[in-house]
């Protein structure tokens, strides 16, 4: 299976070693991008399977970038490439949406077996840091500012707002929670004053900041799942088995 792969890192030999590895295994195509804007701007112009993300991008945090990403593509898988490998480290990552992370000293295997792995929905993290980060995620995290916004809503205006995430309109958000059209616009008006915006696109991408996600086709309408946890995984974290998947439009 052929996976078109974005690869953002600010140190171009890393990047160039990367695209050969990943076309060498099949990737096609492959694409790079050194700073947060190019690597938007790649993935509203490309269909991109799966990207991967430094943490370090030359003064850019990667974690903006993943944000960024998560805001505008929801479903893309998104791992962490990175030279830092802490289990507080990569804990913080999980949380914030990567699908897995990697540390630059895994093999060439370990991490085609992650690109694999997140293109099907699935965490991925190298054998040593599993236990660690287990131990890590059972502990709460602390509430982001996103969250303690989303938590001064109503149970109503939280149903109201999962199916915004969802990209429902007003007359089916009524239609969905049997209500009225201006019940909906009232529950809307107050959503925007609570979150302290002013469109519903920004209470959008607020929710989402906050670990709202699309509930997507065939699993019920306006499921608000605040904060904990990678959302992307489908399965528990492993280690997974060499693959090959990829992409590129760096030079061969």
């Amino acid at each position: 299976m052929s996976l078109s792969l974005l690869v953002v890192d600010d140190h171009e030999g890393v990047a160039n070693a990367l695209a050969e590895l990943m076309n060498a295994a099949g990737c096609d195509p492959v694409f790079l991008a050194d700073s947060s804007s190019t690597a938007v701007n790649v993935a509203r112009r490309e269909r991109i399977d799966v990207a991967t993300i430094d943490l370090d991008l030359g003064g850019e945090d990667g974690l903006d970038l993943l944000a960024l990403l998560i805001d505008e593509h929801p479903h893309l898988p998104l791992l962490i490439l990175s030279a830092t490998s802490t289990p507080d480290v990569v804990v913080t990552a999980l949380r914030a949406g990567a699908a897995g992370y990697v540390p630059k000293t895994a093999s060439s295997e370990d991490l085609l077996a992650a690109v694999r792995a997140a293109a099907e929905g699935h965490m991925w993290l190298p054998v040593e840091l599993i236990g660690p980060v287990v131990e890590l995620m059972k502990e709460p995290a602390p509430p982001s500012d996103w969250e303690i916004l989303v938590d001064t809503l109503s149970e109503r205006e939280r149903q109201v707002l999962g199916l915004m995430v969802d990209g429902l309109s007003r007359s089916e958000i009524g239609t969905a929670l049997s209500i009225s059209l201006n019940t909906v616009r009232t529950h809307v008006k107050s959503i925007l004053a609570k979150l302290g915006v002013h469109a519903s696109l920004e209470a959008v991408s607020l929710a989402l900041r906050a670990g709202i996600r699309p509930e997507g086709p065939g699993r019920g309408r306006g499921g608000v799942r605040p904060g904990a946890g990678p959302p992307r995984s489908a399965g528990p974290p492993r280690a997974g088995s060499p693959g090959a998947p990829g992409a590129r439009s760096a030079p061969r």
